[in-house]
């Protein structure tokens, strides 16, 4: 009975998570999907992976589909011994995405726990981080991978925070699996933000530790981490090897070449710096975490009856003599207006963390005698700080030149991810201790809460002036539309820091009250907590709502062939696509093997050559194409030893297929080899006679500078059998000739075999494989099989086991210590 009276509590929790979960996503129990963006992009993506899976039932570890090659080790490869991904599986048993609002959920909540928060108080303040409108709008714009290693953050500082409060055992069996769950996440950017808190938590343990001369403790908690993370690492060591081999061959890595397209110089940064910082928030968009619409929301924002939109579109002539009506006008307002006008390019919605959770932050940083509110007051900040970017060069510049892998990450506005949960624990913390205090305490500490929170409310409204509720994205737009929209921008700033003084009120009065002894102490979290997430709720059903859901097919077929990709899935033969319009989109790997994609880790040296070679020439269409014939009128030699046969070229009416009839087909001898000595040569040389000629970086392959090569007239290069991870060729030539082959070059995995032999290969070409092969007639095979693979997954199951075994023990000691302490005779 004690037992059940003790977990009681956190079981109606878990059931209040899952209930909740539900409820806000309660589509997922009609079996209809959120369609999400991002994730039809991934289905583009994976298609040709998951079809392998199916026939071959085995993993492929390469697609075809997408940037004429690159590996799944960033589309959601299956890798041997990958327990922790199986454990991952059973704690996110909900369906999608009501799985990851449960973990929100829950990873706070054991957070909180740790903090010492009673069952009820952190409850509410797990349903506070978890609402929390940033967590959820990515989930509706299916960014599910941070998301995941959002909902394990919490986790991670739980485990850190026992281990330094000298429970060890549980602290580093908790952040083995916590850092085990984050990493098999799968986004390091957001793991890599979590390390800002991590670090502000160290810095304020190693202190006390030091003042009080705990130095043995100090090393005993700091070994237990760092146990604790090499177990985790080496459990996930097959992703993390995979993803840190593939990172020099992507977007990731800096580019070999020094000058741009457009002949300026490159950075010396791993992506260029205005990428990076193109999403930075705005210094003083940054209070629309108190007030949602203070910046207009979002940039597809709906509007409603009484807007001046609304006004606006009425006055439209659709038709002679005929405008829009009241009815149609509210209507297309409703569809969403571009209200944003922060300094990001655009944003879904605003990342609201709650002015309520605002008012109990402040209350938290006043009240709570524990210092530790300084590690998260430090995190909060320091991640508003770096959020801001281009916006506050000083200090961003700093970190993308001198601290390593900074510069790795693009959005640097999602770093507020770490105040997004700073600000959530303070809250809880000035809710907890504000129950705890004497009443003296309690009408200081709420006093001066109420007056700095409706102080910079207040403030903000004093200052509507000084804002012109302008953006850089109204250029070109209609000006008697754009002041309609300046108009309902002012009003979204107005009403919504209203509503944020009258939530703060509200939430204060309550506490007043509390401390009246006029209501009781349950009743005045229930209600607090109720504000709190209730406001939450509001603010993110406007942007994430049933609307969103569609029926499950659309979500698991979420692409129709046009009439273009309808004409060219005719031709059966071996041959790529080049979707113009479509270039960064999945659409065209999802029915053809093309060389665009939607990956922010796609391959450099293919899209370099896209850049420099390929979209540089197609750039006035109608005088490349031959209107009648619809084909190219003459040869881009990049596209030619790429293979692509089809262009799908947009219309007015929809799109076209486009032949190519100079596409080089799977392979081809040369009669030469150029040699050059930079990748800037290697470039420059791809726009002559690719077919007779090869270029080859004498840096990176010096045995074949000044070897002689031919080809007779009947030489060729024949593709017999084609897989995903499998390539067979019949080869004949009368010489030792050199095989030009129509595929991306990754030395770190591909093997070449000549008639079941082993042997060498080369890049040529920038991006393609070449093979030196001897004169007749021979077999020539391709193999994918990455040592990575095999490699890491030893590691992950040799630490699989020891984290089994530690968990085991620390269970059976954990239980064996609490018997210890309830009876002291036992020995």
């Amino acid at each position: 009975m004690k037992f059940l009276n003790r977990f009681f509590p956190h079981l109606l929790a878990v059931l209040g998570f899952v209930i909740i979960s539900l409820i806000y996503f309660y589509p997922v129990l009609q079996k209809k999907a959120l369609f999400q963006s991002d994730i039809a992009q991934y289905t583009g993506m994976a298609k040709e992976q998951n079809d392998f899976r199916a026939k071959e039932n085995a993993e492929p570890y390469w697609t075809n589909s997408a940037f004429a090659g690159m590996p799944t080790y960033q589309l959601g490869a299956n890798y041997p011994h990958n327990y922790i991904k199986k454990l991952d599986s059973v704690l996110r048993f909900l369906p999608r995405p009501a799985d990851y609002l449960f973990l929100y959920f829950m990873g706070f909540y054991v957070l909180l726990l740790v903090m010492k928060t009673d069952p009820l108080k952190a409850f509410f303040g797990a349903l506070a981080f978890g609402f929390s409108t940033y967590f959820i709008i990515i989930l509706g714009v299916g960014h599910n991978a941070k998301a995941h290693a959002i909902a394990y953050m919490p986790l991670v500082v739980a485990g850190t925070i026992l281990v330094f409060q000298r429970r060890i055992i549980l602290g580093g069996l908790l952040t083995m699996l916590a850092v085990a769950l984050e990493i098999n996440a799968n986004h390091f950017q957001m793991t890599y933000y979590l390390l800002i808190l991590l670090l502000a938590i160290t810095v304020y343990y190693v202190i006390k530790f030091v003042k009080a001369k705990q130095y043995k403790l100090l090393l005993i908690s700091f070994a237990a981490l760092a146990g604790a993370v090499v177990l985790a690492v080496g459990a996930n060591a097959t992703g993390l090897l995979a993803t840190a081999e593939y990172t020099s061959f992507s977007m990731r890595s800096k580019s070999e070449l020094t000058v741009k397209p457009d002949g300026q110089k490159h950075e010396t940064t791993s992506m260029p710096r205005d990428y990076i910082t193109q999403y930075s928030y705005g210094i003083a968009e940054s209070f629309n975490l108190i007030a949602p619409g203070l910046f207009g929301g979002s940039n597809s924002e709906k509007l409603g009856p009484d807007s001046k939109v609304v006004e606006y579109l009425q006055t439209q002539e659709i038709e002679k003599d005929r405008y829009l009506s009241k009815d149609e006008a509210v209507a297309y307002a409703a569809d969403g207006m571009p209200t944003y006008w922060g300094d990001q390019p655009g944003v879904a919605a605003p990342a609201y963390v709650g002015a309520i959770v605002f008012f109990l932050c402040v209350l938290g940083l006043y009240n709570d005698k524990r210092k530790i509110k300084y590690a998260f007051l430090a995190g909060a900040i320091a991640s508003l700080i770096l959020s801001w970017g281009k916006n506050f060069s000083l200090v961003t510049d700093f970190f993308i030149d001198y601290v390593p892998m900074y510069d790795k990450f693009r959005a640097v506005s999602s770093i507020q991810v770490v105040l997004e949960l700073c600000v959530p624990v303070l809250a809880v913390m000035g809710l907890k201790s504000f129950f705890e205090s004497d009443k003296d305490r309690q009408w200081k500490s709420l006093k001066n809460s109420a007056i700095v929170t409706l102080g910079i409310l207040l403030l903000l409204i004093v200052s509507k002036s000084v804002f012109k509720f302008t953006s850089i994205n109204d250029e070109g737009i209609d000006p008697a539309f754009v002041d309609a929209l300046i108009e309902d921008r002012k009003a979204l700033y107005s009403s919504d820091l209203w509503r944020s003084i009258l939530l703060v009120l509200a939430a204060a009065l309550v506490l007043w009250m509390v401390m009246k002894e006029r209501v009781s102490t349950m009743i005045g979290v229930v209600i607090v907590g109720v504000l709190m997430v209730g406001d939450l709720f509001l603010v993110d059903k406007k942007y994430v709502n049933s609307e969103k859901f569609v029926d499950k097919y659309k979500v698991d077929v979420p692409f129709e062939p046009s009439q273009a990709d309808q004409e060219i899935l005719k031709d059966t033969g071996n041959y790529r696509v080049y979707d113009i319009q479509g270039r960064m989109q999945a659409k065209a790997s999802y029915f053809h093997k093309s060389i665009g994609g939607y990956s922010a880790v796609r391959p450099r040296r293919l899209d370099e050559v896209i850049d420099y070679q390929i979209d540089t020439k197609l750039k006035n269409l109608a005088e490349i194409i031959d209107p009648e014939t619809l084909s190219l009128k003459s040869n881009i030699p990049a596209l030619d030893i790429l293979n692509v046969k089809y262009l799908v070229v947009p219309t007015r009416d929809g799109e076209l297929p486009v032949t190519n009839p100079f596409a080089g087909g799977a392979g081809w001898f040369v009669s030469s080899v150029k040699t050059v000595a930079s990748a800037d040569d290697e470039m420059k040389n791809l726009s002559g006679d690719l077919r007779n000629t090869a270029i080859v970086n004498s840096k990176d392959f010096p045995q074949f500078k000044n070897k002689p090569f031919a080809k007779d007239s009947t030489a060729s290069v024949t593709l017999e059998v084609s897989k995903s991870n499998y390539l067979k060729y019949k080869t004949q030539n009368a010489g030792v000739g050199l095989a030009v082959f129509s595929e991306i070059y990754y030395p770190k995995g591909w093997n070449a075999y000549i008639d079941n032999k082993k042997t060498d290969h080369i890049r040529a070409d920038y991006v393609l494989r070449a093979l030196e092969i001897p004169a007749g007639t021979h077999t020539v095979e391709f193999k994918f099989e990455p040592q990575v693979v095999k490699t890491g997954s030893m590691i992950s199951l040799g630490s699989s086991l020891v984290m089994l075994l530690l968990l085991v023990g620390g269970i059976y000691y954990e239980g064996k210590r609490k018997t210890v302490i309830k009876n002291p005779a036992v020995k």
